[in-house]
């Protein structure tokens, strides 16, 4: 394993400052991978190995042979609780107790490993530097920086859409705020990922559909940003043909293993995108979503994607022809701005085609909560301010309007 303190740098592509992509130490992929996990991490010699995963990482997972190899091996392996979804600020200090608690009663841990979806990831990246340093999560959530790398880590996705085993974020949800807080710093980014197709096969199709809608705004929003250069271009045009050409397919036969290796790579493209570009107005005006009606973020995500990217797709053509050309949109002979609306209707037949429901009032949101809704999402300006286009308030009421 090395180290992922290394950048590239490049001069940009879109804008007038140097592109930074920071990345992973090393990343393994293919099918199988999980199992090479022993092996990837022995040059580290880890004596107490703290591991993370999400609720649906059960005993009949393939976690558990490796876990075996390990303990086989000598190495201590604490696995705490499992992560909840949409983890809140208290569940993150419950089960940083529990770490706490086992290097009291084992030793200190020498390296943590989250194996999960996004909430795991998240959570495991976090602890892994309250661990390492005198620094308390609430300061964290509050603005202080992330003082300098924390205990060495490995990032195991079992789910292709938050791609967050590539970013430098962890994101918590704070019930007091009503609203998701991200911890952002190059120091959170993993040392080792795995990308292992077959941990992903048994994913139900509502949440392949959201969690690979959400890994296709991560590269829509990052590729239209107003910080998108080389590298975002790069990795998100490669994303959205990725997941373009397998989303349905993994949707509709969950062990098509190509089309679920699509998807990872798909989901971890869009993660790298995040880390030298950024999101946008979809992601600020889901965040209220998922923390006051707990709406799950691929979801939000996937329901805002299409209007927001109508409202995007103004001053925008040529950008938004060329992602209709790698979603796969038969737009031949069509001018960019015939073509860019051709890719918004596309993004809407997708989420028919998913099943994907596309109304809030679906979900209890009422016109009565949408002064509420913008509130939030106005606060979310590290997103906003690299939205291609401005909004006022006016317009974040008129966005969700659009979807009641």
């Amino acid at each position: 394993m090395t180290s992922p303190s290394s950048s590239v740098s490049a001069s940009s592509a879109v804008g007038d400052a140097p592109a930074v992509l920071n990345q992973a130490g090393r990343v393994v992929a293919g099918a199988g991978c999980l199992q090479r996990l022993p092996e990837l991490i022995a040059g580290r010699a880890p004596r107490h190995l703290l591991l993370l995963t999400g609720r649906v990482v059960d005993a009949a997972s393939p976690v558990a042979p490796v876990q075996a190899a390990l303990e086989a091996a000598g190495v201590t392996v604490t696995r705490l609780d499992p992560v909840p979804p949409e983890p809140l600020e208290r569940d993150v200090d419950a089960l940083l107790a529990a770490a706490q608690a086992a290097v009291e009663s084992a030793g200190p841990v020498d390296l943590v490993v989250g194996i999960g979806g996004g909430s795991a990831i998240d959570v495991a990246k976090v602890i892994a530097v309250l661990l390492a340093h005198p620094v308390t999560l609430r300061a964290l959530l509050s603005g202080t920086p992330v003082p300098a790398r924390g205990l060495p880590t490995v990032m195991v996705p079992t789910t292709a859409g938050t791609g967050a085993e590539a970013t430098p974020n962890s994101i918590i949800l704070v019930p007091e705020d009503a609203l998701k807080i991200g911890i952002v710093s190059p120091h959170l980014l993993p040392d080792l990922v795995l990308l292992d197709p077959e941990l992903t096969v048994t994913l139900p199709p509502a949440v392949t559909a959201h969690t690979g809608i959400d890994a296709l705004c991560h590269a829509i929003e990052c590729y239209t940003s107003r910080r998108a250069n080389l590298f975002s271009d790069l990795y998100g045009l490669e994303a959205i043909r990725l997941i373009g050409r397998s989303i349905r397919r993994a949707f509709a036969d969950g062990a098509d293993l190509a089309a679920r290796q699509d998807m990872l790579l798909g989901s971890y493209y869009g993660g790298v995108c995040i880390a030298t570009s950024s999101t946008t107005a979809v992601h600020a005006l889901a965040y209220p979503l998922g923390g006051r009606y707990r709406v799950p973020h691929g979801l939000s995500n996937a329901m805002l994607l299409p209007t927001v990217m109508a409202f995007n797709r103004v001053g925008s053509a040529t950008r938004f022809a060329a992602m209709a050309r790698a979603l796969g949109v038969p737009v031949d002979g069509l001018d960019d701005e015939t073509a860019s609306l051709a890719f918004v209707e596309a993004l809407h037949q997708l989420n028919a085609d998913l099943g994907i429901t596309t109304r809030l009032g679906d979900l209890g949101v009422t016109e009565a909560d949408l002064d509420a809704l913008v509130d939030g999402a106005a606060r979310v300006t590290r997103l906003l301010d690299n939205n291609p286009r401005p909004m006022t308030r006016a317009d974040l009421r008129a966005l969700y309007a659009a979807v009641l």
